[in-house]
């Protein structure tokens, strides 16, 4: 027995007024200082006004949110009592607001102990509006969240709830026009691996197959157009739909080997997640297609690419093919193919090698990869993407 979970989506030109729909007495906004100094949040709380709802913002969120952070954000939302949590944002802001809304209606409860098969309490006390100001993530579609945690060195969490899917999700373009470039660029990366990984997981099925081809072609037609040109009203939108329809995608099938490398490099090095998983992504796909794979591993590269016009004789041949469109788009956005080209000199990658490894190798997310890396392997796969050396493992 499977679930497939998605909130009610509003979307296109002129979505976010359905704001002023909204019943209830209180609205609590979670966001971050970037996004209330480019004037976003006016049009959000004019909505809110028409609605009649009292309205605070929280606008201490962070990239990468610490556990910390979430906590005081609850305790915050804890003081306000709203009905409605209304996170405006990219996904560190959304991710935040899950995680605040979870603690907000369990108090005490243990993040990391959090399982989703284990029943907790949402809904009670609030409901929440996710309004995204990136197209990357997806996160205004899915239930997962991801915070970091405290230590030496510090880790990501990889957490959720299928409870903690937003009720509503107001995916409307001229949320971002004020995004620069380079924010287009980040994101836009991490839309087209969640989509990628989410077609090659193998929790994959009927229901999220189109949704994430889409999505990935999607990214490869528009991302370049987004990045080059910021009033380009179509390619925002479509950019928009596609961080949308590809969270809707791989939240209900998964990730993988990607994004466990990339959280690990950006709670370690700091590197933004879209970035992160992006440079990832090529390395991973050779890793899975390689012929040092077992022949238990299934792939379907044929497929993937067949959809994107890309060669597609055999699974050997569109996985390169796929590697070198995408390849070929980071380089078009001016995003970084390697760690190196990234900023992580090589005496800090070093000394961090075990941590990368040890991290990646326990994200909650890896499990779904089609290919399962031994800790060797992993090392290997960082290696290679810290100097861009073709993959042999």
């Amino acid at each position: 027995m499977w679930f497939f979970r998605s909130p009610t989506i509003v979307h296109g030109e002129e979505a976010l007024g359905y704001l002023a729909e909204l019943r209830g007495a209180r609205a609590f906004i979670v966001t971050d200082r970037n996004i209330q100094q480019a004037g976003l949040l006016a049009m959000v709380t004019a909505h809110l006004d028409r609605a009649g709802l009292a309205h605070t913002i929280y606008a201490d969120v962070q990239p990468d949110p610490p556990l910390g952070l979430v906590q005081r954000g609850a305790a915050v939302l804890a003081e306000y009592a709203p009905d409605w949590i209304v996170a405006v944002g990219g996904g560190s802001v959304i991710d935040a607001a899950k995680a605040m809304w979870v603690l907000y209606e369990n108090p005490g409860l243990d993040l990391e102990a959090l399982s989703p098969l284990e029943a907790i309490t949402l809904r009670a006390r609030a409901r929440l509006v996710a309004i995204p100001t990136t197209a990357g993530t997806g996160s205004e579609a899915t239930w997962a969240f991801v915070i970091t945690m405290p230590g030496d060195p510090p880790r990501k969490l990889g957490s959720g709830h299928p409870l903690a899917v937003p009720d509503l999700a107001i995916v409307d373009p001229c949320m971002m026009r004020t995004a620069p470039p380079r924010v287009i660029a980040d994101s836009g990366m991490d839309a087209l691996t969640q989509a990628i990984e989410g077609y090659l997981a193998t929790w994959a099925n009927d229901y999220t197959d189109g949704l994430c081809l889409v999505a990935t072609k999607l990214a490869l037609d528009y991302l370049e157009r987004a990045y080059r040109n910021p009033d380009d009203a179509e390619a925002l939108e479509k950019m928009a739909n596609c961080a949308a329809i590809g969270g809707l995608g791989y939240i209900n099938s998964m990730v993988g080997l990607a994004h466990s490398m990339g959280h690990a490099l950006g709670a370690l090095f700091h590197l933004p997640h879209g970035r992160a998983v992006g440079l990832c992504l090529p390395y991973v796909i050779a890793f899975y297609a390689s012929p040092a794979r077992s022949a238990e591993v299934k792939t379907r590269f044929a497929s993937l690419a067949q959809f994107c016009g890309l060669p597609h004789d055999d699974e050997t041949v569109a996985a390169h093919a796929l590697a070198e469109r995408v390849r070929a788009l980071a380089r078009a956005i001016d995003q970084p193919l390697t760690l190196a080209e990234a900023g992580i000199s090589a005496t800090e990658f070093s000394t961090k090698l075990d941590a990368l490894v040890d991290n990646a190798m326990n994200d909650t997310v890896i499990f779904a990869s089609p290919r399962q890396p031994s800790a060797e392997a992993l090392r290997a796969l960082f290696i290679c993407a810290f100097d861009g050396l073709a993959v042999n493992v």
